[in-house]
Parts: structure tokens; C-alpha cells; sequence
């Protein structure tokens, strides 16, 4: 039940054919510069200038220094929520343990006293 099954290849890899690419003609596209037709076509449409994917932000030295100083704080408004969260775990655990000791020494006077 605990020992891994290993399923068995039935054919072994070094007696699988391998695929033949055969190289195909390439054939142009139908250019309609070229050889106009009867039908009517729309006018070419100017092709358009590429871009880098995604919005392009340029930053100036003032904008940048503003960017900075906002990721540094940033930065330092979370490590201060982060410390301050770390820091109120850390008293609840001293103000339980010191509430288990207190109850512990509670309890052995009270069964000494008997």
C-alpha cells in the first residue's frame, strides 16, 4: 500500500519514430498595390506608429525624488506597523505567562494550606 508504483513505458523511448519535418514552399500574400480587382476595397490605413507595451510614464528630477521619497515612506509606515504588531504579540505573551504564573502560585498555596 505504501510502496510507489512506477507505471512501465510499453514502448521503449529509443523505439519511438521520430517526427519528419518536411520544409513547405513559401508563398507571398496577395498584395493589392499590385494587382488591383474588381472589388471595391476600403482606403489603406496609415499603419501606426509601434510603442512599447504599456503606459510610458517619464519622469523629470523633481518627479523622481518625489517617487523616491514617497517609497521611502512607505517603506517605513509598514515596518512600523509590522514592529508595532510584532511588539503587542510580544507583551501578550509576557502578560500570560506572567497571568500562569501568578495562577499557578495561586493554586500550590492554596492545596498547601490543606
Amino acid at each position: 500500500m505504501f510502496r510507489p508504483h512506477i507505471p512501465v513505458n510499453p514502448t521503449p523511448v529509443h523505439l519511438v519514430p521520430r517526427p519528419v519535418v518536411e520544409p513547405t514552399a513559401i508563398t507571398p500574400a496577395h498584395d493589392r498595390a499590385t494587382s488591383p480587382c474588381a472589388c471595391p476595397h476600403p482606403a489603406p490605413v496609415a499603419p501606426v506608429p509601434s510603442r512599447a507595451p504599456g503606459p510610458s510614464i517619464r519622469l523629470t528630477g523633481t518627479g523622481l525624488a518625489c517617487a523616491v521619497a514617497g517609497g521611502t515612506a512607505v517603506v517605513l509606515v509598514v515596518g512600523a506597523v509590522l514592529v508595532s504588531m510584532l511588539l503587542a504579540v510580544a507583551v501578550t505573551g509576557v502578560s500570560v505567562t506572567v497571568c500562569a504564573v501568578i495562577l499557578r502560585s495561586l493554586l500550590n498555596t492554596s492545596r498547601n494550606q490543606h
